[in-house]
């Protein structure tokens, strides 16, 4: 199913600190399950949540380095914590802070993954949006999607190594 075009409003949609966005999805992204709190800030029917790519509710404004570390993580059998923007179906957003790991059979095959999402910090929030918008620049930067991303990603590299940290202690540290 193909998102609808819709442009970012700039209208952040709230949520409380404690609840919980859970989604699960397939090998391919697609979404498995959702919960009602995911439902309700992506704004769209379940039954068009259910089945659908998990990119239906990626926001415009999130780097592709990121989601290439993310895949990259979560294909290695490994967690990854990232601050994530996700765009509502009518344009709003809300930010996030996701765990996601994958989901392993027994003879640990990775079967599909799943995301426990909470709202970040303001603060947080404000400390990414810049690391975000170096990382988009880098991007944009580039004549084509796969040299941006690429380039974003060696970029993010760059300043984790900079730090002499690894991600999880680079991430935990904005």
């Amino acid at each position: 199913m193909a998102r609808p075009q819709v442009k970012p409003t700039g209208i952040e949609c709230p949520f409380d600190e404690d609840e919980l966005i859970v989604s699960k999805t397939d090998l391919k992204g697609h979404i498995t399950y959702a919960n009602d709190v995911f439902v309700r800030l992506a704004k769209f029917p379940r039954s068009e949540v259910i089945g659908a790519p998990h990119s239906l509710v990626r926001h415009p404004d999130m780097p592709r380095s990121i989601f290439k570390l993310l895949w990259d993580t979560i294909q290695a059998k490994k967690e990854i914590f990232a601050y994530v923007v996700n765009m509502a179906r009518d344009g709003d957003h809300y930010w996030v802070f996701a765990h996601v790991t994958p989901t392993l059979d027994a003879n640990r095959n990775v079967t599909g993954f799943h995301s426990n999402r909470r709202k970040p910090d303001r603060d947080q929030v404000t400390r990414i949006e810049a690391l975000y918008r170096q990382l988009r620049d880098e991007e944009n930067r580039h004549r084509n999607a796969k040299d941006g991303m690429l380039a974003g990603y060696a970029l993010l590299m760059n300043m984790i190594k900079d730090r002499g940290v690894e991600y999880d202690e680079f991430i935990f540290s904005v």
